[in-house]
């Protein structure tokens, strides 16, 4: 459990919106990112309730986040179809942080520079909770899909 004095702005957000979370961390080397199945795994959690969040940029230079699950790939066809796109790429692992302020292993869907369309895979709302990155390599938030879907306005997809 995070300690109060290492919030971080996700879970900040979280708070003033008065959305309910539980704040989990795992152990991890500073600026080091862990593939999201050992993640879940330290945490206890089901892989398949632990999304990991993916920004890309498609053909028309707009950019979308998508959340999926931390074992799955997104399917990039699939992607661009979610979003009305002729295509989508991967976002450069360098371009991250200027464009949303999230390191690579830290991206959360919440509370990005600037909010960008963003597209859950079609599992996030059928279980009780999803765990996202909480905008730090260490720190997770676990809350109700409803609740994270509608406050960052995303549509939900068969994306992988």
């Amino acid at each position: 459990m995070a300690k109060k004095e290492e919030k971080t702005n996700v879970m900040r957000i979280l708070d003033q919106k008065k959305i309910p979370y539980t704040a989990l961390t795992y152990p991890h080397e500073e600026g080091v990112a862990v593939d999201g199945v050992t993640v879940a795994r330290t945490m206890g959690q089901d892989p398949d309730r632990v999304f990991k969040t993916l920004v890309t940029r498609g053909a028309s230079g707009g950019y979308y986040v998508f959340d999926i699950p931390v074992a799955a790939t997104l399917d990039l066809k699939k992607a661009a179809r979610a979003v009305g796109e002729k295509s989508v790429a991967m976002l450069h692992q360098r371009e991250l942080l200027p464009l949303t302020g999230y390191v690579h292993g830290g991206c959360s869907p919440v509370g990005m520079k600037k909010p960008f369309p963003t597209v859950f895979h079609q599992t996030a709302p059928e279980g009780e909770t999803i765990t996202v990155s909480a905008g730090r390599i260490g720190y997770q938030i676990c809350l109700k899909p409803a609740d994270l879907i509608a406050l960052v306005g995303a549509q939900v997809a068969d994306v992988v």
